[in-house]
């Protein structure tokens, strides 16, 4: 997966390190949500999984972009 800057990717290392999941695990997790709407979703990693708006942004802007 290449990590362009910009692009929801370039977030990933910084992800992993800071919360100690695998990106493939909040993948996972994002897919199991019966929320559909990205602020929803962004919403829902900032308040039960205490993710930054960044990174939550970046997880389920990825997620969906591959989803289609």
């Amino acid at each position: 997966m290449a990590a362009v800057k910009g692009n929801p990717a370039s977030y990933f290392p910084a992800i992993e390190e800071k919360y100690g999941r695998p990106v493939q695990e909040w993948i996972a997790l994002i897919r199991s949500s019966p929320l559909t709407g990205h602020m929803e979703l962004v919403t829902w990693l900032k308040t039960e999984h205490g993710l930054g708006h960044g990174h939550a942004n970046a997880l389920v802007a990825h997620t969906r972009s591959i989803e289609r």
